[in-house]
């Protein structure tokens, strides 16, 4: 059975993703920090590991992939998925603690894990496996007053390119999913309403989580010859086209 890593897998996307590659007879690794949403998750599951992890501790993150080889010998799938959101704010209104602390987790964290995950596809045998990071919408068009949330995002385009590249040699494969406006607790305030590039308030059309998952899943489920860079998934009527 294959293995996959799901961070930030104690909610929202991540937990969606995790329930569909378990109902999917995966072998699926659980990494949050909440360490009882883990537990719960994993509950009656023999192919699920919860391993509680701050994705911005080196530390950690190299102990919980030795934890997760360990247990099933080697990782075939990264979902690098942990990420945070701040409230909407100009730039000059952003402290600079929030500022790294975004940083921390959308960028580092996910940093630290996709080299975590890299070290040992490139050394397990058979050699290989994929990697696939969660990017947003936002890594193409911002919304407003998301300076902190958008820069990470964009970055996490360069850092799927690059371990693209540099993970041919090695039959490592790496892309990326964009999503706009899945229905979680993270994104509930886009449903109420939120800023306009026009200066208006307005609910935004959301998605169903579940549609997410299954997008990751048919990302992951690539013969090995065969990779998806970036798939980006909507709620179909959402202004992400007609941003700005």
């Amino acid at each position: 059975m294959p293995v996959i890593v799901v961070t930030g897998a104690s909610a929202g996307i991540g937990r969606a993703t995790a329930q569909r590659f378990l109902a999917e007879g995966w072998q699926v690794a659980l990494l949050a920090r909440s360490e009882a949403s883990l537990i719960a998750l994993a509950e009656g599951q023999d192919r699920a590991l919860a391993v509680p992890c701050d994705v911005t501790d080196a530390a950690q993150v190299d102990a919980a992939f030795a934890a997760i080889t360990a247990r099933f010998g080697r990782i075939d799938v990264l979902f690098n998925n942990a990420g945070k959101m701040l409230p909407g704010q100009l730039i000059d209104d952003l402290s600079v603690a929030d500022w790294r602390a975004m940083v921390d987790v959308n960028l580092t964290g996910m940093f630290l894990c996709a080299r975590a995950a890299f070290r040992q596809m490139r050394r397990q045998t058979p050699q290989g496996g994929r990697i696939i990071n969660n990017g947003s919408v936002s890594a193409h068009v911002p919304r407003p007053g998301s300076v902190a949330y958008t820069s990470t995002k964009h970055a996490i385009t360069g850092l799927t390119k690059t371990l693209g590249l540099d993970g041919r040699p090695f039959g490592i494969a790496c892309g990326q999913i964009d999503i706009g406006n899945a229905r979680t607790a993270l994104a509930a305030a886009i449903e109420a309403g939120v800023p306009q590039a026009d200066g208006t308030i307005k609910p935004e059309p959301m998605m169903d989580v579940a549609d997410v998952a299954a997008a990751v899943l048919h990302m992951a489920n690539q013969p090995a010859g065969t990779n998806i860079p970036f798939l980006s998934i909507m709620a179909t009527n959402m202004p992400w086209l007609g941003r700005g």
